[in-house]
């Protein structure tokens, strides 16, 4: 019967691990994944700061509307521009009054930008009608 216990030492050896390439090419698909979701996440982050702005914006907007409607006049033809600051960031806010067919009623639009030095960005624009009361 022949011996089917040999020593370790004659049995052939197998080559075990990964090659230089193959370290290699896990290695780019690992940077290609990593690089990838970084831009991902900085969308994210991105998005995140536009919505608040948006949404800092829509307050200056719909406050300055309130306050047109809760005047006791009906407001004067024109345009007004008043600086708005929500959350440490300031806005300008552009209010253009116009006439409407009917002349008990007035057209006003509240155009919110950016107080930036550079540029002004313009951010958002609400429209609403002013009725005489």
């Amino acid at each position: 019967m022949p011996n089917l216990h040999r020593p370790l030492s004659v049995l052939p050896a197998k080559h075990t691990g990964f090659t230089l390439i193959e370290v290699m090419v896990a290695l780019a698909i690992t940077a290609i994944a990593l690089t990838a979701g970084l831009q991902a996440s900085g969308a994210l982050t991105r998005l995140a700061d536009r919505q608040t702005t948006q949404w800092l914006a829509q307050l200056c907007a719909e406050n300055a509307l309130t306050q047109v409607r809760l005047h006791p006049q009906m407001p004067a033809l024109g345009n007004s521009t008043q600086s708005c600051e929500q959350a440490g960031t300031v806005f300008v806010v552009s209010l253009q009054v116009g006439t409407t067919p009917n002349p008990s009623f007035r057209k006003v639009v509240a155009a919110v930008s950016t107080a930036s030095a550079d540029a002004a960005t313009s951010l958002l624009q609400l429209t609403t009608i002013v009725g005489r009361f």
